[in-house]
């Protein structure tokens, strides 16, 4: 049986389970130059932290979330850009980044490199073009 299509719908939160919300703000802000979307309290009390981060000029937005049931790390994402070995030399000199040595080339894909934040969770970066 074949499902009934969905409606008009956009993907715009990715989220990451992290150990440390605030650590992880630093990172993909001070580290990797991302700008917060969102950072506010929910729930009773305000025991709750919802905090939301993205590239400049991105739509969607990464959600960086205490484990659910779980432990952090694990997650991957997928960021273009226009050029990937500017990126990845604007990430070398920033320093202290768990990043691939050198963008990949592998035929038949786009030029790639992989980065990871302090709790394991990879971001791709691999070329728009």
């Amino acid at each position: 049986m074949r499902a009934t299509p969905a409606g008009t719908a956009s993907l715009t939160t990715a989220m990451f389970s992290v150990s440390d919300q605030d650590a992880a703000l630093a990172f993909y802000t001070g580290s990797l130059g991302w700008e917060v979307r969102a950072d506010m309290r929910f729930g009773p009390g305000g025991e709750a932290r919802w905090v939301e981060v993205a590239p400049p000029g991105s739509v969607a937005r990464l959600a960086l979330n205490p484990p659910m049931g779980g432990t952090p790390g694990g997650g991957a994402i997928g960021v273009e850009v226009d050029d990937v070995a500017a990126e990845h030399a604007r990430l070398s000199a920033v320093g202290g980044i768990d990043l691939d040595p050198a963008p990949l080339q592998i035929p038949g894909a786009p030029l790639m490199f992989a980065l990871r934040d302090p709790d394991g969770n990879a971001v791709w970066v691999v070329s728009a073009r």
